[in-house]
């Protein structure tokens, strides 16, 4: 068969199916799509198709399995490890969901609300706000990330400590198998022990499974008053002995515990001098602390207060306040918030997305550090991240002076290795909430044991046997798994 005129066929019955204006293939008109968010990886695209409902992704779906075209799925391609962005064949197809943007149904008594996959999750996070209620998950990306995309990537955020990643919020799920079928298992059930959870397969998968086309995601009463305060300690094991002081003291009310190196915060002062610091922040770490409360703005104040006094007295923090006002917080999150602004204008980094678990952080940093400078003298750690669900952002800038792009190239594999063998070594993980993409895909095979990997194939083998679905993303390519077909 004449490929060229295969193509044309495919692409004129693509126009077809999704009419004008849905269909581009000119490079200067999607130059933005196939580029990920960190201009790390930019590939070319066969064409950029965009369906305009879950019916026409499975339609859409079908023509490609016929036509043995590859479909890279994408959201608000806001993802950091390139899960989202085609090779540079120029012959896979970008399929965006972004027209899937409808708020379908809201349930308050269930306390359930189905989006579309192409709903950005800031718009679901007012939705259930027009309810009365909270859908929890907040990211930085979240003015332009997608449903979708964060729950293919299982994101996480600042809320984990209380309401789980993105998996622990979705109830059910609506999505188009590699044969171009939909699957419909928008449930709003808690429990339902029915056989496979499914749900849980395609959440995470990156797209490699499914195509996730809409979303039961669970809500919750909003809280009655919100504190946020923010501590000076000397080291990383009085951050975790506050941690077990707070969660002791505040339970299911402690949402956000936030750690922050020095050198973090000087980044962010010296980038954005403009934001308000409540304190001089000269310790070696900060913690940011946010409760949700139940009963009111006092009882919260008294609380939170309460724990910060106890802690100073035991001489785990050296100094601490807690904001009086919503500006006040809002002031103390940007400082967090900014980090990662601040190292993009410092230059290019090496980035680390690790887990360990809370009682082994404090060695995991400390030796960690001893490693990393050993290896490379004069470089600056940029230390942030969620302590509370034991996920910290591990990012290694050049010495001040040094071209960072050089600093990059030379240093990522072996500052790779020391960091996440010291994760693996504390029983931790090389990705916590980013995913694996293509920029981890080795890691992938080097950590996780030859089990895992093939029962992983196997289920990729399973659902997605031509194997159409976001190609050379998240698992190794390798011979077909040793489990029987």
């Amino acid at each position: 068969m004449n490929a060229p005129r295969a193509t044309e066929r495919f692409l004129d019955a693509l126009q077809a199916l999704l009419g004008p204006g849905h269909v581009q293939q000119r490079a200067e008109d999607i130059a933005a799509w196939t580029r990920d968010w960190r201009g790390r990886y930019e590939g070319r695209a066969l064409a950029l198709a965009s369906p305009g409902d879950t019916a026409q992704v499975a339609e859409v779906v079908q023509l490609c399995a016929a036509h043995g075209v590859a479909v890279v799925p994408q959201g608000g391609n806001t993802g950091l490890v390139g899960g989202a962005t085609p090779d540079a064949s120029g012959q896979q197809l970008l399929l965006s969901l972004r027209r899937l943007n409808r708020i379908r149904d809201v349930f308050p008594a269930d306390g359930v609300l189905v989006a579309e996959a192409g709903c950005i999750l800031q718009t679901v996070q007012e939705a259930a706000a027009q309810q009365g209620m909270l859908f929890p998950l907040s990211l930085a990306a979240e003015g332009s990330a997608t449903i979708g995309g964060v729950l293919s990537t299982n994101a996480g955020g600042t809320a984990v400590l209380r309401y789980g990643n993105a998996r622990s919020l979705c109830l059910g799920l609506e999505v188009v198998t590699a044969r171009g079928e939909v699957w419909n298992g928008l449930s709003s059930l808690r429990k339902d022990n029915t056989g496979y959870d499914l749900r849980d397969l395609f959440i995470g998968a990156e797209g490699t499974l499914g195509l996730i086309t809409a979303a039961s995601l669970q809500l919750f009463a909003r809280p009655r008053a919100q504190r946020t305060a923010l501590a000076q300690l000397a080291h990383a094991a009085d951050a975790v002995a506050l941690f077990e002081l707070a969660r002791g003291a505040l339970d299911a009310g402690l949402t956000g515990f936030e750690l922050m190196s020095a050198h973090s915060l000087r980044l962010v002062e010296q980038h954005f001098p403009q934001l308000a610091r409540p304190f001089e922040l000269d310790a070696p770490w900060c913690v940011l602390l946010e409760l949700s409360d139940s009963e009111g703005e006092e009882h919260a104040q008294q609380r939170l207060e309460q724990v910060l006094g106890d802690a100073l007295e035991r001489e785990l923090v050296r100094d601490a306040a807690v904001a009086q006002s919503l500006a006040q917080a809002d002031a103390m999150w940007a400082l967090r918030e900014h980090i990662p602004l601040a190292q993009a204008q410092e230059g290019l980094n090496i980035k680390h997305d690790i887990s360990v678990p809370i009682s082994r952080m404090a060695a995991f940093v400390e030796g960690t550090a001893e490693l990393v400078l050993q290896a490379l003298p004069g470089a600056r750690l940029i230390v942030f991240g969620h302590l509370g669900d034991g996920n910290l952002h591990y990012n290694v800038q050049a010495p001040l002076g040094a071209d960072g792009a050089d600093f990059l190239a030379r240093h990522q594999e072996l500052c790779n290795r020391i960091v996440h063998d010291a994760a693996a070594a504390c029983a931790g993980s090389f990705s916590a909430e980013h995913g694996v993409g293509q920029l981890k895909t080795p890691e992938l095979e080097r950590y996780k044991s030859p089990v895992a990997l093939d029962l992983m194939r196997a289920v990729k083998t399973a659902l997605d046997p031509e194997g159409l679905f976001n190609p050379g993303k998240l698992l190794p390519v390798r011979a077909a798994p040793r489990f029987p077909r």
